[in-house]
């Protein structure tokens, strides 16, 4: 082949090497910014681009995702003159590819720079307590306060964390007595607190054992009261049963007298017997009527009549 066939090809790799690097591929969430002799040229969004050779050229690829950056502790001094370390944690997101590009020299490093800054101006107007107790207030001033700053460079500050707040190691030792005082206040306070329900516990539990007894004593006294009264009642519905026994017998003994027709003799014996009765008390001494005297005979002669009769 002749070398003038060799140069052809060459050119003509030559010339597809550069139409292939003439056709540019933007990926999903970047964007590309493109000069054009030194000059801004526009921004590529996501698909398929062609650039002009040797003129065009892509300045900054952009990341358009949200990015999080964690900066170092920074010394801050409070208020109170407490010097502490502070680190913080940033998310920002660039929403103008060619601001980014253009705005600022080092975007990270001047985002670092102006959160020590803010950081600082905004924790020396608080107390020690204050800033161990205000980590919500202070990340929405700070991210206010980088929002607004970094919008000329296409940067949007989304959040802003404070990770870790470091106090001197003389302040932490005492922010430990005083925690380790204050549970034992608490320990102290529940304690108490625990023997006084106690304590409260065991006296209502004596005072209802104490009403309890009274009560059952009352509902005992009570029944016997009532088994008393009933035993009573008992009682004396028994005599006077017994009395009207009594009472029913003697009148069925004087009808059954009345109905006999009795003489004037088993009249003075039956009086004779009455007195009889009457001798065994107590009575030393006992005066039978004149009447009654000349039974004596009378009640002899039946006596022996009887004797006869048995015979």
């Amino acid at each position: 082949m002749p070398t003038g066939g060799y140069v052809a090809i060459a050119f003509v790799i030559v010339i597809l090497l550069i139409l292939a690097s003439c056709i540019k591929i933007v990926p999903q969430a970047q964007a590309y910014v493109v000069e054009r002799l030194g000059g801004f040229q526009g921004t590529w969004s996501v698909g398929v681009h062609f650039k002009a050779p040797f003129i065009d050229k892509i300045a900054k690829k952009v990341l358009l995702k949200e990015q999080v950056v964690d900066f170092a502790p920074q010394p801050v001094i409070t208020k109170d003159n407490v010097t502490m370390r502070i680190d913080t944690v940033v998310f920002f997101q660039i929403t103008d590819p060619k601001l980014y590009a253009y705005g600022v020299e080092h975007p990270i490093m001047a985002i670092e720079n102006l959160t020590a800054t803010t950081l600082r101006n905004i924790i020396g107007d608080l107390e020690l307590d204050q800033t161990l107790t205000s980590r919500e207030i202070i990340n929405t001033k700070m991210r206010v306060s980088l929002d607004q700053a970094t919008d000329p460079w296409g940067i949007k500050v989304n959040r802003v964390e404070l990770k870790n707040i470091i106090p001197p190691a003389a302040i932490q030792d005492a922010m430990e007595k005083q925690m380790k005082a204050e549970r034992e206040r608490r320990e102290a306070i529940l304690k108490a607190e625990g023997e006084k329900k106690s304590t409260i516990l065991v006296a209502e539990g004596k005072k209802e054992s104490a009403i309890l007894e009274a009560e059952a004593e009352k509902e005992a006294a009570i029944l016997r009261a009532e088994a008393k009264k009933e035993a009573t009642i008992r009682e004396a519905e028994g005599q006077a049963q017994a009395i009207i026994a009594v009472q029913k017998a003697n009148a069925d003994g004087i009808r059954a007298l009345n109905e006999a027709h009795p003489n004037n003799a088993v009249i003075q014996l039956k009086s004779l017997e009455a007195f009889g009765k009457a001798a065994d008390g107590k009575a030393t001494k006992i005066i039978i009527p004149s009447e009654i005297q000349g039974l004596a005979g009378l009640a002899k002669s039946l006596v022996e009549v009887g004797s006869k009769d048995a015979q």
